[in-house]
């Protein structure tokens, strides 16, 4: 196959360029016989770090539905997703060239009927270690812990497991080579979690200042799904009849999450986006999780390189286009930088050396 020429602009630096694609990476020698390709700001492929493949609101799907979720979100500009929990078996993924990169973090950990049905493995605390340990095993260097939900004894959010068994199944996940990160809405979750040395938290509404200084501290990394809190006035609703102790807490969380979002940020908390992808959310959409982070306060540049360049070198891949690095980036017709509303119309994406979407 002929090497393909490309552009442009190159982000994160912004240096016009031109770069060639041969073999499925970047060089920026000449090869013999290029072929112009496509001109415009070429962006390292974005990353989608909360997503669930290979999951709708019934449960797992099929392999053919999953694909049908994975090219949506290839086609978008997404070329490596963070899976964050899927009771489909996706490991097929990574042996299809033309689907994005993948990480995986086997099936969510929930306690017993507190959470979604058909979604996780769901274990009493005296399990949870052994159950850690299973899910790292059959993950990609992930595991993903339900650290809340509603209780229907308390008519509330409440922790899922106890501090004791959250700190144990944390180090399990360290010992096996897995970092943990956890479903938090609500803030009493959050303590053991960061005491217990987590790696990330997904959502965070309920985080104070206390549980930002640990996250600091710590290197501990927050995705917001802003797309998912906003929806905290539905679940209210749905939920007020039978438990107005939990509306009113979501009520609550949603009234204060750009607060907390935007003081995480000044903190120093790293963010990363994230479209929680699968169940009720769309797939394909990353760029619409990427336009509400800069609504919420955040500086284009910022939200950009935490879908892309930031988030890339995060979950261990290249964060730049340098010379040999993975062909995976997308072309788009102006500066995303000054406009975000282009993510969503790609003028080209390439995934591992091929064009999809021109």
């Amino acid at each position: 196959m002929a090497a393909l020429a490309f552009s442009g602009p190159v982000l994160p630096d912004g240096e016009v360029r031109t770069l060639y694609v041969l073999d499925g990476v970047v060089t920026y020698e000449r090869p013999p016989g290029a072929e112009a390709a496509v001109e415009g700001w070429i962006v390292p492929g974005l990353v989608d770090a909360h997503n669930h493949l290979g999951l709708e609101d019934g449960g797992a799907v099929t392999d053919e539905e999953t694909e049908q979720q994975a090219v949506a979100d290839r086609d978008s500009g997404v070329l490596l997703l963070r899976d964050c929990g899927s009771p489909a078996d996706t490991r097929w993924v990574h042996g299809r060239d033309d689907l994005p990169r993948l990480i995986r973090a086997g099936r969510h950990i929930a306690r017993t009927r507190r959470y979604l049905r058909n979604y996780g493995v769901e274990v009493e605390p005296d399990q949870l270690v052994a159950t850690t340990r299973e899910q790292a095993a059959a993950g990609d260097g992930w595991v993903k812990l339900v650290g809340d939900w509603i209780s229907r004894d308390e008519g509330d959010l409440a922790p899922s497991f106890p501090p004791d068994a959250v700190a144990g199944a944390i180090a399990a996940a360290h010992e096996a080579g897995a970092k943990v990160t956890a479903h938090c809405f609500g803030p009493d979750s959050l303590g053991p979690l960061l005491d217990a040395g987590i790696d990330c938290i997904e959502h965070g509404t309920g985080l104070s200042e206390h549980h930002i200084e640990q996250m600091v501290a710590g290197g501990v990394a927050l995705v917001p799904t802003v797309l998912q809190t906003d929806k905290f006035p539905g679940f209210a609703d749905a939920g007020r009849d039978k438990f107005p102790a939990y509306a009113d807490r979501m009520m609550a969380l949603h009234s204060t999450r750009r607060d907390v979002l935007m003081s995480a940020h000044e903190a120093g908390v790293p963010l990363y986006v994230g479209s929680d992808g699968g169940g009720s959310t769309r797939h394909g959409v990353l760029h619409e999780e990427i336009r509400a982070m800069a609504d919420m306060g955040l500086s284009n540049e910022y939200v950009l390189g935490a879908a892309s360049w930031r988030g890339r070198e995060w979950l261990g891949w290249n964060a730049g286009l340098g010379e040999g690095d993975p062909a995976d980036f997308v072309v788009y017709d102006r500066d995303p930088l000054a406009d975000l509303s282009v993510l969503a119309e790609p003028s080209a994406v390439v995934l591992r050396g091929e064009i999809y979407g021109r």
